[in-house]
């Protein structure tokens, strides 16, 4: 009985663990903590951001911004043309998935919001694209900051020093938080019941 428990046990850990590194996703709260809001600077917030497929964007805001509509063109984007949208968000506070790749516009549902800068376009990347980018800006970065790092080891004798976390460290994600949080009560309960 207790040899099966332990492989019961096991079976759920990895499944759990497998889930979490394939699942792993970024919700990103548009404007910050202001929100979505003409004074958080939505094109500064979102500069630089990397959006991969899997991820979610919240939209957090109040009627007096207007709701929140998802564009489809660049040429009504950039004209604030909010007459042809796709689709309309008012819950005040909205998810949005992104499922697919590809680029997609948002903008405020009054056009002198939009105007003033309340719009944003999400340029989504597949998930082994945006890696493979940030991990070119990681070696990037270590070698402006004179750390050189490498994946080979030519003779097994040395190897380069583990880089320093920076700044532009990625955030843990809400799956990396569940691990952290179940993983040590999973191991616990496997310890008493076996």
């Amino acid at each position: 009985m207790a040899a099966a428990m332990k492989k019961l046990v096991a079976v759920f850990t990895a499944a759990f663990l497998a889930t979490t590194v394939a699942g792993a996703q970024t919700h990103h709260v548009v404007g910050g903590d202001r929100g979505w809001d003409v004074d958080s600077n939505i094109g500064s917030w979102s500069a630089g951001r990397k959006f991969r497929v899997g991820d979610k964007i919240w939209f957090a805001y109040s009627m007096a911004q207007g709701k929140i509509v998802e564009l489809q063109s660049k040429k009504e984007y950039e004209a604030c043309d909010v007459s042809n949208f796709i689709k309309m968000y008012t819950d005040g506070i909205d998810i949005v998935p992104l499922n697919g790749e590809g680029i997609r516009y948002f903008a405020s549902s009054k056009p002198e919001s939009c105007k003033k800068g309340l719009k944003l376009h999400v340029q989504v990347e597949a998930q082994a694209q945006a890696q493979d980018q940030n991990q070119a800006q990681h070696k990037a970065q270590m070698k402006t900051t004179g750390v050189e790092t490498t994946n080979d080891v030519s003779d097994g004798d040395s190897a380069a020093a583990p880089p320093t976390p920076s700044a532009s460290s990625p955030p843990l994600t809400a799956m990396s938080y569940l691990t952290l949080t179940f993983l040590p009560f999973t191991l616990y309960l496997s310890y008493w019941i076996i």
